[in-house]
């Protein structure tokens, strides 16, 4: 039961932005460019992937489920595959450019300074462009913001992650904002 009365049963976020529709516009908003924005070089599913890391590093059970679901709907993989690559991207097939910025985003989930000079030069002798560093550590730092907005108000979360891979299609085809939050 989240902490206050959300007037509404929905899930994860989806029942804060329900509660607070003057909140969700922008968050929303921030979200679809951060990820499903058509004029990146890296692709929506590396960019959920990003999202789903960090939440599974903040321990936020409905963010991580729903960006790792959506990860793998683009990436074309399940979700145990996504699950170990958040347990070790290091062992993955991820490219080098993809390691690179999956280091980046651990350091900022604990502190933007956590960033390294040195972090960044092999992400850019990987491939990764300063654009594509730039959105990592804002995708990195968002989720932090909405993973301490869903568990600091203690939503809920279905346990049944079929739950979220099921809906991976619609949220793919849907985006982030101009959605029914009540489907």
């Amino acid at each position: 039961m989240a902490h206050i009365d959300l007037h509404n049963d929905l899930p994860g976020i989806r029942g804060l932005m329900a509660y607070s529709p003057e909140t969700a516009k922008p968050l929303n908003e921030l979200v679809e460019v951060l990820l499903r924005d058509e004029n990146n070089t890296l692709s929506r599913g590396e960019r959920e992937l990003i999202g789903a890391y960090v939440s599974y590093l903040n321990d936020c059970f409905f963010c991580q489920n729903v960006h790792g679901a959506l990860a793998g709907y683009y990436l074309h993989c399940d979700i145990p595959q996504i699950d170990a690559i958040k347990n070790d991207f290091h062992s993955s097939a991820l490219s080098d450019k993809m390691k690179a910025l999956l280091s980046i985003a651990f350091s900022v989930q604990k502190s933007g300074r956590h960033v390294t000079k040195e972090q960044v030069e092999f992400a850019k002798s990987s491939g990764a462009s300063d654009k594509e560093i730039h959105d990592t550590v804002l995708i990195a730092a968002a989720f932090c913001m909405y993973n301490r907005y869903v568990d600091g108000l203690s939503t809920w979360a279905p346990e049944d992650r079929q739950f979220y891979v099921s809906r991976a299609p619609q949220r793919a085809a849907e985006g982030y904002v101009d959605f029914d939050l009540y489907k």
